[in-house]
């Protein structure tokens, strides 16, 4: 059978093409994913699910003229490889490569970035009533899943949307996944329509829209036909299409949640390559293990996620204490104003979002947490460099934003028995809200489970003595600073703190670090805009102390797709720099 998709570099070719054709382009473009990510990893699962809609999204419409906005972006491999990016989609997630996600600056008919979900109807519908504006005759396409739909901010773009005559055809590519199952009354309601169970009024005519479905998206003729009736209708439209997850790979669509991103695997079988053993533990699982632990002897212990139980391990409560752990589905603001209104009630709330989704609940932590005072136990997952997700899903803002907030106590563990004696230590009662952030991968130490240990808060630790030179960390960072220190040849000069806290500072330990050494380092996996770097200079400007001060973190750039490993290079946090830095340090000091 011949490979169609050899010959399409751009949906002008995909539209060239006889109608009966697609379903084999469908196979080749599906088969092509599959080879390429089972050697190169990505997310596989969501765009397997949504070759069939893809392909009839850019033969119906003319792309990029019609305006496509993809959510989240899970689902765009297909898309990526229609328009043009075919012979470069092995740099998938790759350090020079092309990104995982939609991009503005990557492609022309990447209409919106996208990383983050429930984006897709507020710029569908912002690109539509500017072409109204303009007297534009296009049309705007979002296409958002089941779990992204339950969204405030989605139904914020529903709400609107329905009140304007915009040319706006929401999609909802409806799975009963996201990452992790869908939850909610949502998803309840729309199982009971796909069923023909429902019996309420149709949530989506409700709101004005023109709803048509549910279809099956794997028709190809039945949703381009569906498509081309709907290019006539006026106003804001619904389609309602039911896919399959993993959709041509039996193992992906049986095992969704691991097939989501399943890393390496066999392309012709669809079994996973086993990574070698590992004798240590994700951070992940640390969080979820000892939140287990803890809540057996607190039974005030109470976790919460945003829709992601199995990235956070928040999945291990929910087996052994399901009432007691409750995903609320992608939803931040929501989990922190209804962990703030069960602390109200004296509950020990563990909050657990990954840093780079706070920011989407930053006014709840402010408002609704801190200016209350209640005592919010907020674990802060993939915080620093994440890898290959990129720009979007780097934890590197967390530091800065929430160190102005008053009231709130911010700690980053530099290994896993810190993290594990500071949950133990917050929920035993603490007179502040906290934010505990720790990295996502391994940690460094096998034997991390330890019997617990309350920490004093606000209090830092030295690891290593020196009389020249201070180097002041906080957080897993300190494992590359330990290394860069040991590289130099006379590091019995410099001294390594952790000071652990960012707020409060251990303002003791600090006075004492600056009376006596010559030069202070910091080094931080987060912003050097208004991080941890910069508390140490405003401690120094506030005490009227004139050390030369060396600020290492994330530069102020956005750091896009690469290794861990890579990405700590290219941000001069690798032990090389730091060994470099401390030289030319020593360096200064000696023509002093």
């Amino acid at each position: 059978m011949k490979n169609i998709l050899d010959h399409i570099h751009s949906p002008s070719d995909l539209r060239a093409l006889n109608q009966e054709d697609l379903p084999q382009l469908a196979k080749n473009l599906r088969n092509f994913i599959i080879d390429i990510v089972a050697t190169k990893e990505g997310h596989l699962g969501a765009s397997l699910g949504v070759i069939e809609l893809t392909i009839a999204l850019h033969y119906v419409f003319n792309t990029p003229e019609d305006l496509l906005v993809w959510d989240v972006g899970h689902q765009a491999y297909g898309h990526k490889i229609l328009t043009g990016r075919k012979d470069n989609f092995h740099t998938n997630r790759q350090l020079g490569g092309i990104s995982g996600f939609p991009k503005r600056d990557e492609s022309t008919y990447d209409t919106f970035g996208v990383g983050h979900s429930s984006t897709s109807i507020s710029a569908a519908l912002g690109m539509a009533i500017a072409s109204q504006l303009k007297g534009e005759d296009k049309h705007h396409v979002a296409i958002i899943g089941d779990a992204s739909i339950a969204s405030g901010m989605a139904f914020e773009g529903l709400n609107h949307a329905g009140v304007t005559d915009a040319n706006l055809l929401v999609i909802l590519n409806d799975n009963a996944i996201g990452i992790d199952p869908s939850v909610g009354a949502l998803k309840q309601y729309l199982t009971n329509v796909k069923k023909g169970t429902e019996k309420q009024d149709n949530i989506f005519e409700a709101l004005n829209f023109d709803y048509t479905g549910p279809i099956d998206g794997h028709d190809l003729d039945a949703i381009i036909l569906e498509l081309n009736r709907l290019k006539s209708v006026k106003g804001p439209k619904f389609l309602h299409v039911i896919t399959t997850k993993g959709k041509g790979l039996k193992q992906a669509e049986e095992n969704q949640v691991t097939y989501h991103a399943p890393g390496k695997f066999d392309s012709l079988t669809g079994e996973l390559i086993a990574k070698s053993a590992s004798s240590l533990t994700k951070f992940q699982d640390v969080f979820g293990l000892t939140l287990v632990e803890l809540a057996e002897q607190n039974p005030k212990i109470v976790g919460i996620t945003p829709a992601m139980p199995t990235g956070s391990s928040l999945k291990f409560m929910m087996a052994q204490m399901p009432d007691r752990a409750i995903d609320v589905g992608i939803a931040e603001q929501h989990a922190v104003t209804l962990s703030a209104g069960m602390a109200t009630q004296g509950m020990v709330v563990f909050c657990n979002i990954y840093s780079t989704f706070l920011q989407r609940a930053y006014d709840q932590v402010i408002h609704d947490v801190a200016l209350q005072n209640l005592p919010v136990i907020f674990c802060l997952d993939r915080a620093g460099l994440v890898g290959e997700d990129g720009a979007t899903h780097h934890g590197v803002f967390d530091l800065a934003y929430l160190r102005c907030i008053p009231k709130l106590i911010i700690m980053a563990p530099r290994d896993e028995r810190e993290l594990r004696n500071i949950m133990y230590t917050a929920q035993l009662g603490l007179d502040h809200p906290i934010a505990i952030r720790y990295p996502r991968g391994y940690g460094s130490v096998a034997d991390w489970k330890q019997p617990f240990e309350k920490l004093a808060i606000g209090k830092g630790e030295i690891l290593k003595e020196g009389k020249d030179i201070a180097v002041l960390t906080v957080g897993f960072i300190a494992e590359n600073a330990k290394e860069g220190i040991l590289n130099v040849s006379n590091s019995r000069d410099i001294a390594h703190y952790d000071l652990r806290f960012i707020k409060p500072l251990d303002e003791a330990l600090l006075h004492d670090i600056f009376t006596t050494v010559k030069y202070i380092v910091t080094i931080e996996d987060g912003t050097v805009k208004g991080g941890f770097g910069s508390a140490i200079l405003e401690f120094a400007a506030e005490h009227d102390y004139h050390l030369p001060i060396k600020v290492l973190g994330i530069p102020d750039a956005f750091i896009e797709q690469g290794s861990v490993k890579q990405l700590q290079e290219l941000s001069q946090l690798d032990a090389d720099y730091i060994s470099k830095t401390l030289e030319a340090a020593l360096a200064r000091i000696q023509d002093i």
